[in-house]
């Protein structure tokens, strides 16, 4: 009786070893991918606070060179303190600064922006931080602390004026991040960021705040409060207890699911001396994927106990069932070929369908690019007879000054014929600019993006356009601040423009007061250019259906050129509406904001008010 049951015992010991293997495999597979869309999660979170502190951190220095604070903090006359305290109220505004503010030599606050609040920070004594004496010492400063006053936390950040006599004082800026907060309470992972001591700054969890994330000696916890820098906040400790060796970790006192348990992905915050640590929650991730590990392993152990137990039973019956036993064995081996060839055949089948797919969507890419070097070519065709017309013009002003400046030379008149050559120079250049768009628009475009300008690219459109414009004494308004840059290709975003604008000039044949308006403006790294028009505007239903293949309105249209031109500017990352006008027509176009060369965003170079001209190309 013990005999038999020994073999159901290892067994037994063999499923239950196997389950424990097939679970530690599970766990580590699972923690392994969790940690990997972890850390490019705290990354994204490190990427937005570290814009939000650099953001702020160029306003000192710029302040520091204002005229205005300098005579103030020299006078110390009332009329410009308080003309101080207002235009600091209106650049916080501006900015979305927390607070700006304006120290003596002696740290005492003479203007602010929160000057009208109840928590104005005019005439405290800041002298006692550490923002004004390092800034006063060093020239600029950084301090993260609870402000006395306002009761909320922040980022100080100071820079010194001086003056003919020396220190003039401090102007401190208050970078506050509830917006960050706020944006990181809002998804499923709670963040945290510590300061060289362990201290909690910032976070996704309010109660967090100023929690010791490792433990602190007396010393130092007493040097900290007296200090000031985080108020009166209690230090108190939040208990990070490790789990295993999997360095997972849970948080004690805390109600679920804040407690835990977590896999803590940690990522430096680059240009300040803060660690940021996402907690990645590893409850959902785990599970599912140690119980399918584990039933795998149920499955397959089952099977091979199975197997073996066939085999011993097998090999006792040898003797008897010789015969049978070699049916049997040639029988699982042809079913084991016949199930083998199907794998085969089934994974040559899938691997078919994968070349298939790939080519078929190679093909797409394809067809959707010459599908938009076809538009483009076709837009070509119809502005080829005006661009024909526009070189005849300077064409035939060579030929005149030519033979002009052969008449000169001969009667010696070596000045006028220098003159006349060197007005054959300019309208050549003029043809090359012609030509040179032309050429560029008729080219195929590449696949590579990168800062394009967006008035450079609009003067092109116009170009090509411009003698279907003087044509139908159509005028254009243009009102684009600079050149402002955007994240786009040369070629298709001037096949959009022209499509665009040519429509418009379409819509306006039979108005004798047509007019086009380009209007470009920034909004949140982005750029909006919108082309308007006063024509007879869109149907409710040509609207409805507009940017479906083959709805047009006019006679020998396709249909093909607004679907072309969404799709193009989508490709960017951008969008293509038509917003519903009382009078006419509008196509807005939005597409990011490209970096300028030395490394700034264009929306941040460009002048407060709108600068716009118009003309008639």
């Amino acid at each position: 009786m013990i005999r038999r049951a020994v073999p159901w015992l290892l067994a037994v010991a063999a499923l239950l070893a196997l389950d424990r293997v097939a679970d530690r495999i599970g766990t580590r597979l699972a923690l392994g991918e969790l940690e990997t869309t972890s850390r490019a999660a705290a990354m994204l979170r490190v990427a937005v606070l570290r814009s939000e502190i650099d953001k702020q951190r160029s306003l000192p220095m710029v302040l520091a060179q204002d005229p205005d604070l300098h005579r103030a903090l020299e006078t110390a006359e009332p009329e410009r303190l308080r003309a101080l305290d207002t235009k600091l109220e209106h650049l916080a505004s501006a900015t979305r600064t927390g607070v700006i503010y304006a120290l003596d030599r002696n740290g005492l606050t003479v203007a602010a922006s929160n000057w009208r609040e109840t928590t104005s920070f005019v005439n405290n004594d800041y002298a006692f931080r550490p923002y004004f004496r390092d800034a006063v010492a060093e020239g600029s400063a950084e301090h993260f602390a609870l402000g006395s006053v306002s009761n909320r936390p922040g980022l100080y950040m100071s820079q010194r004026l001086d003056g003919a006599g020396g220190v003039l004082g401090v102007i401190v800026i208050k970078a506050e991040f509830a917006e960050v907060e706020q944006g990181w309470a809002r998804l499923p992972e709670p963040v945290l960021t510590t300061n060289p001591a362990g201290i909690v700054t910032v976070t996704s969890v309010p109660d967090w705040h100023f929690r010791a994330t490792r433990p602190l000696p007396e010393a130092e916890r007493d040097a900290i409060r007296t200090s000031l820098q985080f108020g009166d906040a209690a230090l108190a400790d939040l208990e990070l207890q490790p789990l295993g060796e999997d360095r997972l970790l849970r948080i004690a006192g805390v109600p679920p699911p804040l407690s835990g348990p977590f896999l803590p992905v940690a990522e430096a915050v680059p240009g300040i001396d803060w660690e940021l640590t996402l907690l990645a929650p590893t409850r959902g991730a785990l599970e599912p994927a140690r119980a399918t590990a584990r039933l795998a392993a149920l499955l397959g152990g089952s099977g091979l106990l199975g197997v073996i137990g066939v085999a011993l039973r097998r090999r006792r019956r040898a003797r008897e069932e010789r015969a049978r036993e070699q049916v049997l064995r040639q029988e699982l081996e042809a079913r084991v070929g016949v199930r083998t060839a199907e794998l085969r055949a089934a994974n040559e089948s899938l691997r078919e369908e994968a070349e298939v797919r790939q080519r078929a969507e190679a093909t797409l890419h394809r067809m959707r690019d010459e599908l938009g070097q076809a538009n483009r070519l076709a837009i070509l065709g119809q502005i080829t007879a005006s661009v024909a017309h526009e070189i005849n013009q300077p064409v035939a002003a060579i030929r005149t000054f030519a033979d002009n400046a052969s008449l000169l030379a001969e009667r010696g008149d070596v000045a006028a014929a220098r003159r006349g050559l060197a007005t054959i120079a300019g309208l050549t250049e003029r043809i090359g600019s012609i030509t040179g768009e032309l050429r560029g628009f008729a080219r195929k475009a590449t696949a590579g993006e990168g800062p394009v300008g967006l008035r450079s690219a609009v003067d092109g459109a116009l170009l090509l356009l411009g003698h279907r414009l003087r044509q139908q004494g159509v005028a254009v308004e243009v009102g684009i601040p600079d050149d402002p840059l955007v994240r786009a290709e040369r070629v298709r975003l001037e096949q959009v423009l022209v499509n665009l604008i040519g429509n418009a000039i379409e819509a306006l044949q039979d108005r004798p007061d047509g007019r086009i308006v380009l209007a470009a403006s920034p909004l949140q790294g982005r750029w909006r250019l919108s082309v308007t028009d006063n024509g007879p505007g869109l149907s409710p239903a040509i609207r409805a259906a507009l940017f479906m293949p083959f709805t047009t309105t006019k006679p020998a249209g396709l249909g093909l050129g607004l679907v072309i031109s969404r799709e193009i500017l989508e490709g960017f990352g951008g969008s293509l509406e038509a917003p519903e006008m009382d009078r006419g027509a509008s196509f807005v176009l939005e597409l990011a904001a490209a970096s300028s060369p030395g490394g700034r965003d264009a929306t941040a170079l460009l002048p407060c008010p709108d600068r716009s001209q118009g003309h008639r190309p």
